[in-house]
């Protein structure tokens, strides 16, 4: 499962070009990493509403709509603004089950001005699933986003 990034950020760079509208980009994006990744259930946003995560776009099963900082994989990367990857998700202390199917999850925040913003979620149903390519490959993602979306 070697993930092209260089090329996936391309092609997210080319769908967010020039478009003001958050939602439809954060739509795009969501929808490009689910039918780019291999092994994914889930892929979408969590969108920052005081000390909540609120659901955003997204591809995959209904998920939470609302998540307290601090708490599951999403809420503690938003409460530390550090990435989690997270090869096994019954493993992690307070995890949250939206999806009983997702085994392994990454999370990345993002940043408007400094502050936290919201996070990108992926979750897989194999453990393990994601590596530290692909920890940097989505923060990269991310920096993008955070300069052409989130500016």
């Amino acid at each position: 499962m070697n993930t092209d990034y260089k090329l996936l950020i391309q092609q997210a760079e080319a769908l967010v070009q020039g478009v003001p509208h958050l939602t439809a980009n954060l739509a795009n994006i969501s929808a490009l990493l689910y039918t780019s990744l291999e092994d994914i259930n889930w892929a979408g946003f969590y969108l920052t509403e005081g000390s909540m995560l609120v659901l955003g776009p997204f591809q995959g099963n209904p998920a939470c709509v609302e998540i307290q900082y601090g708490k599951g994989v999403c809420g503690t990367a938003a409460a530390t603004d550090r990435a989690q990857l997270v090869p096994d998700v019954h493993a992690f202390k307070g995890h949250i089950a939206c999806d009983s199917a997702s085994r392994s999850e990454i999370v990345i925040p993002i940043h408007q001005n400094g502050a936290v913003v919201g996070v990108l979620d992926i979750d897989s149903p194999s453990l393990g699933r994601f590596t530290k390519e692909d920890l940097e490959g989505l923060q990269e993602l991310v920096i993008m986003l955070e300069k052409k979306v989130f500016h």
